[in-house]
């Protein structure tokens, strides 16, 4: 692969500010960072229009987009997402499962490693998410319902191996699991476990935490919620600094005075911007499925029949815009929110999640109000706006 110098381009600096710079690529990864653009180079020279250069976002928590779900027996559903995520600024992701039959969740997983061992182009799928089907019935949300069951250690290595390699975050409901005994033996290997489709109170959630819990699921959905008497997840997330909470920022899932409150009180430092898009992101309005359940897409919301919400159709750049307006996050909360946070997390900060010399050369870049208009994967250019299609973001 040659090298490529993209220049023209604003980074941000220590401070918060923006400066004029350069990013020079080699063989897939960031050579160098540099302040000012190179007079003498042999390399591709890029013009960067001037947009601001971020590290390529990481969504941990997506189950379609396109027309495609991690869950349909189809061996291009994952390679269908992973071309469609740069539109957005993404560039790695892990593929999200959704509660349904045993075979069917082990179809999943054979599918999404087959794409794994041949990741050419586009986003880079990380491994897992396994939402479900460890919840309680009685916040299933949009979960199929009929094949919820207890955690079980054994099930999960008929899906992973016995290492539960590939796991990177199992969503399930504390209080389904008797003394915590899956959730420890899924810690000790290293899993995120993650609170989710829960009913557990705020007592419960923090015995969890102490036997290796450490995540919640879309934050404020499908757990209990926060009550002056008894502050529930929502209250555990905000007073429990161990806990990293995943938000969807479409203003639906949570009202643009949540955003901005669990901004202020939790703090960019724990908060992962995800996206839980559904197959009909990127598609007209119109009518879908999800987990066999058909749902219904208009505007920015998607719902079943009896209106439970069912995933989303956000872009995880139309998310960051959503914060900026909503809750004034500056260019670095953006970068720790939709790139850093994941990285840590999933344990790959060591070559993505930053613009740091050495990384994958994963970059996005954006205009002011976080429209993309390029996205490099691995130092491959993978999306470029067209202007005569481009629509500003609300």
């Amino acid at each position: 692969m040659a090298r490529m110098l993209i220049e023209n381009i604003r980074l941000v600096q220590p401070d918060g500010s923006l400066g004029t710079g350069s990013i020079l690529i080699e063989e897939g990864k960031i050579a160098e960072v540099a302040g000012e653009s190179y007079t003498d180079l042999d390399a591709e020279r890029f013009d960067g229009g001037g947009a601001v250069a971020l590290p390529g976002f990481i969504d941990v928590h997506i189950h379609g987009a396109r027309g495609a779900d991690f869950m349909d027996d189809d061996s291009i559903a994952a390679q269908t997402i992973a071309a469609a995520l740069p539109a957005e600024g993404t560039t790695s992701f892990l593929a999200t499962t959704l509660t349904h039959s045993p075979e069917r969740i082990s179809k999943a997983v054979q599918h999404g490693r087959r794409f794994m061992e041949n990741i050419e182009q586009g986003a880079e799928m990380l491994g897992f998410h396994l939402e479900g089907p460890f919840i309680h019935p009685d916040q299933a949300g949009a979960q199929p319902s009929m094949h919820i069951c207890k955690p079980s250690m054994e099930d999960l290595q008929k899906w992973f191996g016995d290492t539960l390699a590939d796991l990177k975050i199992i969503t399930m409901a504390p209080e389904q699991d008797p003394g915590f005994r899956v959730i420890r033996e899924l810690a000790e290997h290293g899993v995120i476990v993650s609170a989710g489709h829960t009913t557990a109170d705020y007592e419960t959630l923090s015995q969890a935490q102490s036997a290796g819990l450490s995540h919640l699921t879309h934050y404020g959905n499908a757990m209990r919620g926060l009550h002056h008497r008894e502050i529930g997840v929502v209250g555990a997330g905000m007073l429990n600094e161990g806990l990293f909470c995943e938000i969807i920022a479409d203003g639906i899932h949570l009202s643009t005075d949540m955003l901005k409150l669990a901004v202020k009180v939790i703090g960019p430092d724990r908060i992962l911007l995800i996206t839980d898009s559904m197959r009909a992101k990127g598609l007209p309005d119109g009518s879908y499925t999800l987990g066999d359940q058909d749902v219904t897409v208009s505007g920015k919301e998607a719902v079943l029949s009896d209106g439970t919400l069912a995933g989303s159709v956000l872009k995880m750049n139309e998310g960051l815009h959503q914060l900026r307006m909503s809750a004034g996050i500056s260019w670095q909360d953006a970068i720790k929110l939709s790139a850093e946070n994941a990285a840590r997390r999933l344990g790959v900060f060591n070559r993505k999640g930053s613009l740091d010399q050495g990384k994958d050369a994963d970059i996005v870049l954006v205009t002011d109000d976080f429209g993309v208009r390029y996205t490099f994967c691995r130092g491959r250019m993978s999306f470029a706006y067209d202007q005569n299609e481009d629509v500003p973001m609300d």
